[in-house]
């Protein structure tokens, strides 16, 4: 008993090498192990010492990209610390999406696993405080183009807490979600993605059909403004060209490579290109949903 405290310092100072010195260690699993059964002993409340051993060794763990060696064991210790406290469970979720892995898939997966397993045992208040960047973050996931991370992250709706609280707060999932439900709508190259997608739009639908459309169409508007903008920027960079090339030749001092790029330089093509106003998503209405179902049940 009397060496717990030493043992924990001892772990704490190889972790800290390995998170924050970049050295290589073989053991953090196994170390990992030992720590699970002392955190599975803490009494509560939980000390400050404690705490911000969550906050400053565990949680940075997550960004190691060796993380999948070692991630089954983290998840047990971290989620042992929400078993002992869910008021842990909004900062730690916070942490995760500043650590959220923007260039490796097999990363941002094994993410969405432990963010699932967190859920599991936040309260809906909880969920509520921490709803918007978590949802944009599951929203990006949604529409990568890797089609694993899309599927594990539209999988997140087979869970009953997740879908319980879309079912309560569907006023404020939807928003989020829409867009990256219409870019894989109309976009997505994987047939089970298109497939998964639809289920959550259905899903959408049959739980309030009028707020669906009201979705719908305030991203329709947001798009013609995006558009808007961007003919106002583009007429806004002619003017400065023309001015420029009026300019250019009475510009003795000016060097002639640049008044070759003043005068011949094409226009960005990105500028030239449009913003396109997007389809709306085509969907059945509920009462043709029904007559799919029934049609179903009759063959």
């Amino acid at each position: 008993m009397s060496m717990r405290s030493f043992i924990r310092r001892a772990i704490n100072h190889i972790f800290f090498k390995v998170i924050y010195r970049d050295v290589r260690h073989n053991g953090i699993a196994e170390l990992l192990e030992i720590l699970g059964s002392i955190i599975n002993g803490f009494a509560l409340p939980l000390k400050t010492e404690h705490k911000q051993f969550l906050r400053n060794v565990l949680v940075p763990l997550h960004k190691l990209p060796t993380l999948a060696s070692f991630h089954q064991q983290l998840t047990i210790c971290v989620t042992q610390f929400i078993e002992k406290d869910s008021s842990l469970s909004g900062p730690v979720v916070l942490t995760f999406l500043h650590f959220w892995p923007r260039t490796s898939s097999s990363k941002e997966v094994i993410f969405l696993n432990e963010i699932e397993e967190i859920l599991e045992l936040c309260t809906t208040e909880q969920i509520l405080k921490i709803h918007e960047p978590l949802f944009r973050a599951i929203a990006k996931s949604v529409q990568s183009q890797h089609f694993q991370v899309a599927e594990r992250a539209l999988f997140l709706w087979n869970n009953d807490i997740i879908a319980g609280f879309t079912h309560d707060y569907r006023d404020k999932v939807l928003p989020l979600l829409y867009p990256a439900l219409h870019e894989n709508n109309k976009h997505h190259w994987n047939a089970a993605v298109h497939s998964l997608t639809f289920n959550i739009v259905k899903m959408f639908l049959e739980l309030d059909q009028v707020l669906f459309k009201s979705v719908c169409e305030d991203f329709q508007n947001a798009f013609s403004e995006v558009a808007k903008l961007k003919e106002a920027r583009f007429y806004k960079w002619e003017k400065i060209r023309e001015l420029a090339r009026a300019n250019a030749p009475s510009q003795p001092d000016l060097e002639e490579h640049i008044k070759l790029q003043i005068l011949e330089r094409p226009f960005p093509a990105e500028l030239l290109k449009k913003v396109e106003t997007p389809v709306q998503m085509e969907y059945p209405t509920i009462e043709e949903h029904l007559e799919q179902d029934t049609k179903g049940s009759m063959e």
